[in-house]
Order: structure tokens, then C-alpha cells, then sequence
């Protein structure tokens, strides 16, 4: 298999901007565009390929047909058909609603075995004085979590973090959180779509009307623990993979290149998602070269032996695997 590019999923919300269609470079009219779901196995939602011989086929299609060695035949084992991760970029013109997602456990309960949400931020770019919302800064009981709610000072006990490019924050299902106004995300996530949204500050929908809140099913969702610090630390270092997450879920690395850098796949055994978050260049995937830029996703099959990620100037990538 060859490396894969599909078209993406534009999302309208309430809260969305207009800075994904000129990121990406897409021609677009529409407004409120808040999301951009680059890849995805979401029922419904399905990634379609782009171009080459497999235009037009989604990732489910190929998941079924090519399985692990697409995925990765551990990953295969492990997920079955259904793609494990969904990867988006994120416009926030306005704060996002306060929100809370379920871990495994409770969603397969609840969501006739869906997965939970285990997610990660980086921060792309991000407006003077843009801050996040992640966890709590002092311990709350799920009792005086739904007062605050109902009263409207659930903010009062939330973390603020102020942001700027290359902040990454990881979320692990339970914790509280919101992206707030100025902010532009790369998200890296379980395949999952069960979002309990806790506030929503009284906003109406695009239809006008206002937006469905799940305060009662986030309260047992939600990991009331207090923690030092929710930010994820780590020392950028150019032309070298700096790993910023390792879950269960997935990991994910930081390239910010000026010079080509070469990695060995061989041993993988997994899907390499490789989003592009600045400059351009060329990825050559055992002797194949596809040109990414600037807001481009490409999705590198498991059955790759090697992978060159060759900047033209500069170039900063993402990159996640199971």
C-alpha cells in the first residue's frame, strides 16, 4: 500500500471561525467552520480517500479489506474494523462549551459498547492571551459539581492555562475541559464522538434553539481529582523526534525540521498518521513521495518499512501510532 490522503469532514458549530479553509488551503464560503476531521472512522463520518487508485473508498472499506496491514496487526487484533483514532483540527472563534468525556468502561455501559475518549491537544497557533480550560483546581464533590453547574460558577474551581504555539495538553477521559476563544487545535483522539457537555453559558444553536446539556450523566464521568500540573512537558529540539504522549490510546511526536530526518517503520507494527502543522515538504514512504503542506493529513499503512520526512525550508509535523 501507498501512503493516503482524504478529503476532509468540515464541521459547522456555533462557535467555529473562518481560519481552517485558509490553513488548509480550501476554498470554502461557509462561516462557523469549527472543526476539520482529517481522518476518521466515526460511523457516519467516514474519511474518504482524496486521489490515487483508491479515490473515492472510505477508511472502513479499506480497514476491512487491507487489516492489518494497513493498521497493524496488533492494532487489528486489538480494534477490529473500525479505525482507533480520530484526528482533527479544531477553530475555537468562540469558548467551547465546558465538557467531560466517558473512559471505556462507562461508554460501553452506556453507548452500546462505544469507546471512550482519551484525547490530546497541541496548540497550533493561538491569539494573544487565548487560554484552555483542563481540570480542577480544588477538590469538588459530585454534589457541589452540579451546584456549581446549576449556578453558574462550575468556571470558579476549572484550570486556566494560558496558551501559545507548541503547548500540548493531554486529556485522559474523565477530565474537565474546554478550548476557549483564539485558539486553533491539533487533536489527536480515540475513535469516539460521546461528548457530555457539562455548560454551555446559556448559548443558542445555529437553529436558534439552545444546546443540549448532560450535566446529570457527566457527574459520575468525571475524575474529581486535583493534579500538580495539566499541562504536558516537554524540550522542543529541531530536527529530532521529541515524543510528547504515551498512552494506551496512542503516542504522538513532535518533527520541527529544517534538514530530512529518517525513521524505521520495520518494527512498528502500527498505522503512522502524519499531520502536517507548518511549511511543506515530501514524505518518501519506501521509495514513494508524496508531497504534505501546511494542513495536510496522510495516513502512512503499517506495511511500511521506512519513512523520510524531507522539508522544503521548514517543515513541523505531528505524528501518531498505536
Amino acid at each position: 500500500m501507498y501512503p493516503l490522503k482524504f478529503k476532509p469532514i468540515l464541521k459547522t458549530i456555533v462557535w467555529g471561525g473562518e481560519k481552517i479553509a485558509p490553513y488548509k488551503e480550501i476554498e470554502t464560503g461557509q462561516k462557523h467552520i469549527g472543526e476539520s476531521w482529517e481522518l476518521s472512522g466515526v460511523h457516519g463520518n467516514e474519511s474518504v480517500v482524496a486521489e490515487g487508485p483508491l479515490a473515492g473508498r472510505t477508511i472502513a472499506d479499506l480497514v476491512k479489506e487491507y487489516k492489518g496491514a494497513l493498521i497493524g496487526e496488533h492494532v487489528y487484533e486489538n480494534t477490529g474494523d473500525e479505525f482507533p483514532l480520530l484526528i482533527k483540527f479544531i477553530d475555537a472563534l468562540t469558548d467551547l462549551s465546558i465538557q467531560v468525556h466517558p473512559n471505556d468502561e462507562l461508554a460501553a455501559k452506556r453507548h452500546n459498547g462505544s469507546k471512550g475518549k482519551t484525547e490530546m491537544w497541541y496548540v497550533v497557533d493561538a491569539e494573544p492571551g487565548a487560554h484552555l480550560l483542563a481540570g480542577l483546581t480544588k477538590h469538588i464533590t459530585p454534589e457541589e459539581y452540579a451546584a456549581k453547574v446549576a449556578d453558574g460558577t462550575i468556571t470558579d474551581v476549572l484550570a486556566r492555562h494560558e496558551v501559545h504555539p507548541g503547548d500540548v495538553f493531554f486529556l485522559p477521559a474523565g477530565r474537565i475541559h474546554a478550548i476557549c476563544s483564539g485558539c486553533f487545535i491539533a487533536e489527536i483522539q480515540q475513535t469516539s464522538d460521546i461528548t457530555y457537555r457539562i455548560y454551555d453559558y446559556g448559548r443558542l444553536g445555529l437553529d436558534g434553539k439552545p444546546r443540549e446539556v448532560h450535566t446529570e450523566l457527566a457527574k459520575d464521568a468525571i475524575d474529581y481529582k486535583v493534579y500538580d500540573n495539566y499541562r504536558t512537558e516537554y524540550t522542543p529540539v529541531q530536527n529530532e523526534e521529541v515524543e510528547v504522549v504515551s498512552c494506551p490510546y496512542f503516542t504522538t511526536s513532535i518533527y520541527d525540521l529544517t534538514l530530512p530526518y529518517a525513521k524505521d517503520l520495520s518494527e512498528l507494527d502500527s498505522f503512522l498518521v502524519v499531520m502536517c502543522l507548518s511549511g511543506r515538504g515530501t514524505l518518501e514512504v519506501d521509495g514513494e513521495e508524496v508531497i504534505v503542506h501546511q494542513g495536510e493529513t496522510v495516513l502512512v499503512p503499517a506495511s511500511a518499512d521506512d519513512i523520510c520526512f524531507i522539508p522544503e525550508e521548514g517543515m513541523k509535523v505531528l505524528t501518531s501510532h498505536l
